[in-house]
């Protein structure tokens, strides 16, 4: 009798101490919501992770003749361009219709969103668009 009575008092007295709370989460990564101020914590703990090493950049630096051949390179390559670009299309810009330039078949058309520019390359069959928008 005295082992139902303290059940029963265990029973009905441990809801009255039980108490419940509202479970929230919180993202910790700011992409996903989190706060801002983890992004530095979780890039560096990425980047401290990261094994894998760029091979694309090249991290010697350059000579000093190294860096006038490839200004000069450059300045040479935009001063063809633009003669090509005065020879083609004249002092007063793109014009309607087709040019070839090399292994590049370009339609020059006035459409709804401006001209338009479709670039073809032949060797490849690669296709892109330009749209200069109206002014």
């Amino acid at each position: 009798m005295k082992f139902i009575l303290t059940t029963a008092i265990v029973v009905f007295l441990i809801p009255l101490s039980i108490r419940a709370q509202a479970l929230v989460y919180k993202p910790v990564n700011p992409a996903f919501g989190g706060d801002t101020f983890n992004y530095q914590w979780l890039l560096s703990s990425a980047e401290a992770q990261n094994k894998q090493k760029d091979k694309t950049v090249d991290t010697t630096p350059q000579t000093d003749l190294e860096r006038f051949k490839a200004n000069l390179n450059s300045q040479l390559l935009s001063q063809i361009s633009s003669t090509l670009y005065k020879q083609q299309f004249g002092t007063d810009g793109i014009k309607e219709g087709s040019y070839t330039f090399g292994s590049f078949s370009i339609d020059v058309y006035p459409s709804a969103d401006g001209l338009t520019l479709n670039i073809l390359d032949t060797n490849t069959g690669e296709q892109t668009q330009v749209i200069i928008p109206n002014q």
